[in-house]
């Protein structure tokens, strides 16, 4: 939950907004998402560093052309995300592609478009050396065996992750890129998301340290991201401060020691766009059973599934009747299934009809989004110097059956 009133869209623009657009919708606050890029370049301001948008979390063209403006990178995990990119206006070189589980043919197809490629397990590595040697500057994503993470499903660094090559094969990647000559400039590890231990990037940044001897030519460290942001009054968040300073610290005299110039890459997605997004649905129902009082919405885990994929919360409330007396409610979706948004929550009195809002909904909402039950996904709409800009379309029946090819039976 943003902590300061300039940092929070009102209610009454939440209201304007619905009812111009309709609900379900999507609402991101551009300027919100220039504050989090600002901070980091200011706790980083010292050091020699480059953050590149972790894209997955919100991929919409028009989010990602203002972060292009801003001037971040861009971090992509398929190559779609990468040809989006390059829609968007990103130099090639301004781009990271980090896939998993991916075959040589789509490796190949971002390196004909001059991204940075980074590959993260043994097998890629050598079809890729024995294929392009040393032509093509490459990075290693690295296993560094860390547990971290606000969830098992989003903690990427521990031993039995499917991500990276684990760092007890350094001699096996030594092999590799000497008998291929691969020439490896970056070396990566993403721990996972929700950090807000500032030691975990610290331990992180050491081992990366000591797999540096084994690679003369590098040019960055990547240490990926995972700052974890407050969903909640009180929730604990990263420190952006102070892993700047402990970080630039212990990076600048590692700098120096090495043989050239290295850069701290990072990688943030939720940090740069999660509090900046708002769902905002409609109330169609106020249903009371022996024990509970459900708020029933217009919406489901089609449109935000992180409740119930992640447990996550996300703080809702009513935008309709802000000053009301609160009361205890469960809200749900209108889905065939349990999509329970969040449980006994106190929320001002919901009357049908009322427009509800959630909070911390830019990243992986959307995103993560699907036509369940046949539903229609929800418009987008960007906020910028005060004006709302529909930027998706909501769907229409003929987007449920427009790839749909009918046969004659």
């Amino acid at each position: 939950m943003p902590k300061t009133q300039s940092d929070v869209l009102s209610a009454s623009t939440l209201v304007k907004v619905a009812e111009e657009f309709g609900t379900p919708v999507y609402i991101y606050h551009a300027e919100k998402i220039k504050t989090q890029y600002t901070k980091l370049k200011q706790a980083f301001a010292k050091s020699d560093t480059r953050f590149f948008y972790a894209c997955k979390a919100l991929t919409n063209i028009n989010i990602l052309r203002y972060m292009n403006s801003l001037g971040c990178g861009l971090d992509t995990v398929s190559i779609q995300e990468v040809e989006l990119g390059l829609r968007a206006g990103f130099d090639p070189k301004n781009i990271i592609f980090t896939p998993n589980c991916v075959d040589l043919q789509e490796i190949i197809a971002a390196k004909e478009l001059g991204v940075n490629i980074n590959i993260d397990n043994i097998s890629i590595l050598e079809q890729f050396g024995n294929t392009f040697g040393g032509s093509y500057p490459i990075c290693i994503r690295l296993n560094p065996h860390i547990m971290a993470g606000g969830n098992f499903k989003i903690s990427t660094g521990h031993v039995d992750s499917k991500f990276g090559i684990s760092i007890h094969q350094i001699r096996h990647i030594e092999r590799i890129v000497k008998s291929t000559k691969l020439k490896v400039t970056g070396l990566h590890m993403h721990t996972g998301s929700e950090i807000k231990d500032v030691d975990v990037f610290l331990r992180g940044v050491e081992i990366m340290f000591e797999m540096t001897e084994h690679f003369p030519d590098l040019e960055s460290i990547d240490l990926g991201s995972g700052f974890k942001v407050a969903y909640q009054p009180g929730d604990p968040e990263t420190d952006i401060d102070l892993l700047g300073e402990k970080l630039t610290e212990a990076f600048n005299k590692f700098s120096a020691k090495y043989k050239r110039p290295l850069q701290l890459w990072f990688e943030p997605g939720k940090y740069l766009v999660s509090q900046c997004g708002y769902f905002v649905v409609k109330a169609n129902v106020i249903k009371q059973t022996t024990a509970t009082v459900f708020v029933g919405v217009n919406s489901g885990f089609n449109h935000l599934i992180r409740p119930m994929f992640y447990d996550s919360f996300h703080l809702i409330r009513n935008i309709s009747n802000p000053q009301g007396t609160e009361r205890i409610y469960t809200v749900v979706g209108n889905i065939c299934e349990t999509d329970t948004f969040g449980w006994d929550r106190k929320i001002t009195e919901v009357r049908e009809g009322d427009f509800l809002v959630f909070y911390n909904a830019g990243a992986y909402g959307f995103e993560m989004s699907s036509n369940f039950n046949s539903r229609l996904k929800p418009a987008e709409v960007m906020i910028k110097d005060g004006k709302p800009h529909l930027i998706r379309k909501r769907d229409t029946i003929d987007d449920l059956l427009k790839n749909q090819v009918e046969i004659a039976l």
